[in-house]
């Protein structure tokens, strides 16, 4: 083929890749980011010394308050997992907040 023929077939198939370029870009799904794990929290049955412990998950690694309905109160220091676990607590209501996040304890 001479150079006339050659830049006769090879240009519109040229410019339609350019074209098609950007609708196939565009047709790739894009996913949605990964979801935040919500923190949880969860007190035990009463036990035989009638106290209960209390774990929780999903929290951001670092310092959180824990505090309750029977007085107990205090840091705790979440694991780098996001868990922690307060033993031997008085029976309640507990509560851990965490930056602005408040997260209330299922018994």
């Amino acid at each position: 083929m001479n150079l006339r023929t050659r830049l006769l077939v090879l240009t519109p198939l040229a410019a339609a890749s350019l074209v098609a370029a950007p609708t196939a870009l565009a047709a790739v799904p894009v996913s949605a980011p990964a979801a935040v794990p919500a923190a949880t929290c969860s007190v035990s049955g009463v036990l035989e010394n009638g106290k209960v412990h209390l774990s929780g998950g999903g929290f951001t690694p670092g310092p959180a308050y824990v505090y309750g309905s029977a007085g107990f109160g205090g840091t705790v220091e979440i694991a780098e997992n996001g868990g922690f676990q307060v033993m031997n607590v008085a029976p309640g209501q507990y509560s851990v907040r965490q930056g602005g996040e408040l997260t209330q304890c299922s018994s």
